[in-house]
């Protein structure tokens, strides 16, 4: 993309989207070419009338009233056409951005997550909704303005022609002049309604956080921290915004002062051929002034059009870098995990999220099937890391993860994927009913199911203590329930799908102690015979596991029972200390 104009690349991007409409924007094309014609006819026609009023008693009043007849007629044409032709240019421009959309959706859903955590969530909304609108309201302006206007462009020319050749070329060789003046500035002005869909996304980003976090910005007495930042934000969109729109609202003066030129000119001429006897009679005179302010005012309204374009080409330009993100690799041709026995393999395992800053190196270790692995250390360390490249969110720089022996990447994400159930210290529920909070996982679980998975998860009670019980509408903003309950629901979600391995990452960090004991017995329960991985920093509640993994600046130091683990009086102990002392 240029910095100072639209990119070749985006404007023929555009047009593929167009091309899946071009019967109905020809049929546009066609209604617009009626409308304007028609609407052209009229000052003729009124010329026409006028030549029919030679002075008192000299009226051909029968001619008069035909002409005027027939100029009704054409004016409902004229606005039939284009009324049908605005409804045609609504659905082509509506249609167009909700399928912008919906390929915007579809491709976050095949972005890896690193894209996601390395963009504010405010910036991609507002890419899918505020850009998208602003695309959609400049195409539809595009439509309803450019071809109506370049139509009666011209019309106006070849009916100013028929009338007065030498008046037809004056306002021609004129009419450079104001489309020169229109390009200069909306070419100049694409940059900056690119700044100001940026700054836009930040605003947005910012009220996102805000909203989201507000608890969190009172608890801290940060309101007004929070309100400078947004003033900060908010002034920078003001000022992207008024320097891009005064520069833009050049466009329509500065070609309307051309304009006024090209129409003295007309009536001067026009008036010069008329004195001298020529062909052209007064009637013929005021058509000429009449599509002189008619052929001029259609380059006011597609300098319009362009500025508003330069602003939508903008915002399209930012959902193509949104949509032209690399996605996952395709994994049609990979296997899907079957029979799994829940033996995970790390073999010399290397990453990091940014490539100066090395976090995960030389990471082995080998969980037989049925093990319970806790794994603890310092914040940061990489515990949470460990669990991202085990689900395959990230993958890693270099070596080797396995299940049951096989390369975990010879597997699809989404059927390894099926084979964890997952409960993590941030808890999401979506905008629905409980039950169909609970059976994301199995869509097709029974009513039986779902209550006995409640039972196991200790929620049941206090979900049938809600004012429709398993029907209650909840949600992840939504404050009918603690964060202890919300992290119950989603204990019970996975017990419901019953998968062969767990990864449990802080996930009773939530809930009070004494619900924790309930839990940790229903976790006995999930996690009998499976392999299990547990993050945790209550090393009270992992003292239990087969193995517990230590970790600190991203490698193994240590590694064994909690016994063996005291025993050694190492970093593990430590930690375990300061756990203790710190109750």
């Amino acid at each position: 993309m240029g910095k100072k104009g639209v990119s070749k690349k985006i404007v023929s991007r555009v047009f593929n989207y167009l091309a899946k409409y071009r019967f109905l924007i020809l049929l546009s094309l066609i209604l617009a070419t009626a409308s304007s014609v028609c609407s052209l006819y009229v000052p003729m026609a009124i010329g026409d009338a006028i030549d029919h009023i030679l002075g008192p008693n000299m009226v051909d009043m029968h001619m008069v009233i035909a002409i005027c007849i027939k100029v009704l007629i054409i004016v409902g044409i004229s606005a039939l056409s284009l009324w049908i032709m605005n409804v045609i240019n609504n659905r082509v421009a509506l249609s167009i951005s909700a399928e912008i959309r919906k390929e915007c959706y579809s491709h976050i859903q095949k972005l890896p997550v690193s894209y996601i955590d390395g963009h504010s969530y405010g910036d991609v909304v507002s890419r899918i909704i505020s850009d998208v609108d602003t695309f959609s309201d400049g195409m539809l302006m595009g439509f309803t303005q450019f071809f109506t206007g370049v139509v009666t462009i011209v019309g106006t020319m070849v009916f100013m022609v028929v009338l007065s050749p030498v008046v037809a070329a004056i306002v021609f060789v004129l009419t450079p002049i104001s489309l020169l003046t229109a390009n200069f500035i909306a070419t100049r002005t694409f940059s900056m309604f690119k700044d100001q869909s940026i700054a836009k996304g930040n605003v947005t980003s910012i009220v996102d956080e805000s909203i989201s976090n507000l608890k969190v910005t009172r608890s801290f007495n940060m309101e007004q921290a929070t309100i400078d930042k947004f003033k900060q934000a908010n002034e920078a969109l003001s000022k992207t915004a008024l320097k891009a729109t005064f520069f833009s609202s050049l466009t329509n003066p500065s070609t309307r002062f051309v304009n006024c030129i090209v129409y003295a000119a007309v009536a001067l001429s026009g008036a010069m051929i008329v004195m001298s006897g020529g062909s052209l009679y007064v009637g013929g005179l005021v058509a000429l002034l009449s599509y002189a302010n008619q052929y001029t005012k259609p380059f006011n309204e597609i300098s319009s059009v362009f500025a508003e374009l330069q602003n939508a080409f903008a915002c399209i330009g930012r959902i193509f870098d949104l949509i032209d993100t690399e996605p996952l690799p395709d994994e049609s041709y990979k296997a899907e995990v079957e029979a799994c026995r829940g033996a995970i393999g790390m073999e010399n395992v290397c990453f990091s999220y940014t490539k100066d800053k090395p976090l995960i190196e030389d990471f082995n270790i080998q969980v037989k099937p049925g093990m319970r692995v806790a794994i603890v250390g310092p914040t940061g360390c990489g515990k949470t890391t460990m669990i991202n490249l085990l689900m395959r969110f990230y993958e890693p720089d270099s070596g080797l993860i396995t299940l049951d022996g096989q390369d975990a990447a010879s597997y699809t994400r989404s059927s390894l994927r099926r084979k964890f159930g997952m409960v993590l210290q941030e808890t999401w529920l979506k905008n629905a009913s409980v039950r169909d909070n609970i059976r994301m996982g199995r869509p097709d679980a029974t009513e039986q199911e779902i209550v006995d998975a409640c039972k196991r998860a200790r929620c049941h009670n206090f979900i049938m203590k809600m004012p429709n019980g398993y029907n209650t509408i909840i949600g992840n903003d939504m404050d009918n329930l603690s964060q202890g309950q919300r992290q119950l629901l989603c204990i019970a979600r996975v017990m419901l799908c019953s998968p062969e391995m767990c990864i449990l990452d802080e996930a009773t960090s939530s809930i009070d102690t004494r619900t924790e004991i309930k839990i940790q017995q229903a976790f006995e329960q999930l996690m009998k015979g499976k392999t299990s991985f547990i993050v945790a920093h209550r090393l009270s509640t992992i003292q239990n596991a087969d193995i517990i993994v230590v970790m600190n600046n991203g490698q193994i130091v240590e590694m064994g029972t909690h016994e063996e683990l005291m025993a050694k009086g190492g970093f593990y102990q430590e930690l375990f200390t300061k756990a203790r002392s710190s109750i």
